[in-house]
């Protein structure tokens, strides 16, 4: 799950449009500056890219943290790996 963290970030930098954007699994997205709705989805639809994983709507409605996020990008991954 960690070793997603920085790739997550990357993300978030592109998304929120800021380089200096840090985050931990413990970040709540609605706590980033200048976040909404827009931002999640922008951030899923390139975590799926880069991840090679795909979310359903309802997994979707529960990421409330960066650490939601890894925990499902691990599951997916290792969902897929078995």
């Amino acid at each position: 799950m960690a070793a997603a963290l920085p790739e997550i970030t990357a993300i978030l930098r592109e998304v929120l449009r800021d380089n200096s954007c840090e985050v931990a699994a413990t970040t709540r997205f609605e706590d980033l500056p200048g976040w909404d709705s827009m931002d999640l989805v922008a951030v899923v639809v390139e975590a799926e890219c880069r991840f090679n994983v795909q979310f359903e709507l309802v997994e979707i409605d529960r990421l409330t943290t960066v650490g939601d996020l890894l925990r499902m990008i691990t599951a997916k991954q290792a969902h897929f790996a078995a």
